[in-house]
């Protein structure tokens, strides 16, 4: 991998649109697909209130009230019309996005860290701290759920897989875990050397990315076999793969840069600098336009920066001098 050149005295000028409003760290950032000719951000917080956003100009359109505890995952339906969370409360919430009221909550034993959606948003996964994966059926929300266990640590994350009609499941043991939704039997599974801190599947179903120490994995969503590996030179804490297939964004726990990789050789291809703590969680658009970082404040940057998109169009000189940040190319 290249080392990072030193900026020339006019390096390019990236114009970051910060989100605000969350008073603690963000911790999960999710785009919905594209859907009626947009698509939508919801972020999940530590201040225990998430909050759903336009994609495209990062407005805000509304919070979600009803949490008493830290919100650790944030992801909405195919048709945005639906949310679910999960949250230090011990519960999963889904939500109606339209009108911000709470449809379900489900009670766990312990702290929810991750819950998703089916694609017809009829049930939800969720994974925690009891290390069970649970499945609740959204038209019987008085049945008891499915459960199983396997995971011998927290688990982190969730995805349901319609495609495949697949959970994945990953956590602090190290291990991705694959499921059968039809029993709920595991039917494969992946061992990283390091916990997993992130995993998300990428827009096309294509492939698993994932992050565990200092390596961003990229798993093919069929076989479950890693189709390529890359190691950074941080703890790398969350990936995100461009819907082109041809680059990806990754933040890290111990850098304060988001980083853009060429996915086929794994090179650097450009870093930005003025994040204020660690990145907790990356994301790219559906359209691949922009990708959402955060380090305490939401940001939206441009992949292709001075093209005209959402808000970047009407900067004013003066908000461009304020909110510039170096970037710097590498080669």
């Amino acid at each position: 991998m290249s080392t990072p050149q030193t900026p020339n005295s006019n390096p390019s000028r990236v114009i970051p649109l910060t989100c605000s409003g969350h008073t603690r760290p963000v911790v999960h950032l999710q785009f919905s697909p594209i859907s009626d000719g947009t698509y939508y951000l919801i972020s999940a917080c530590k201040d225990g209130n998430p909050m759903l956003r336009d994609g495209p100009t990062g407005d805000w359109i509304g919070t979600f009230m009803g949490h008493k505890g830290a919100v650790w995952s944030a992801k909405l339906s195919k048709d945005a019309s639906k949310a679910v969370t999960a949250s230090a409360d011990f519960t999963a919430k889904v939500w109606d996005t339209y009108t911000g009221d709470v449809l379900y909550s489900f009670t766990h034993g312990h702290i929810v860290r991750s819950a998703d959606i089916s694609d017809d948003a009829t049930r939800i996964i969720s994974g925690g701290q009891e290390k069970k994966l649970r499945i609740f059926d959204l038209n019987k929300p008085e049945t008891a759920a499915m459960e199983t266990e396997g995971h011998e640590s927290t688990i982190k994350s969730v995805i349901w897989d319609g495609e495949r009609n697949v959970v994945l499941s990953a956590g602090d043991d190290k291990e991705i875990r694959i499921w059968d939704l039809r029993n709920f039997n595991q039917i494969n599974t992946f061992k990283a050397e390091h916990p997993i801190t992130s995993m998300e599947l990428s827009a096309d179903g294509k492939y698993i990315t994932s992050t565990a120490g200092k390596v961003v994995y990229f798993l093919d969503a069929s076989t479950y076999q890693v189709s390529k590996s890359i190691t950074t030179a941080y703890d790398v804490s969350s990936v995100s793969l461009h819907p082109d297939h041809k680059r990806f964004v990754a933040g890290g726990s111990s850098d304060l840069c988001v980083r853009i990789y060429d996915f086929e050789s794994g090179k650097e291809l450009e870093f930005y600098k003025g994040h204020h703590g660690p990145i907790h969680t990356v994301s790219y658009s559906p359209d691949g336009e922009i990708y959402a970082t955060e380090d305490g404040t939401i940001r939206l940057w441009q992949t292709s920066p001075g093209k005209s998109y959402g808000l970047w169009q009407n900067k004013a000189s003066k908000d461009e001098k304020e909110n510039d940040v170096d970037g710097i190319t590498t080669e």
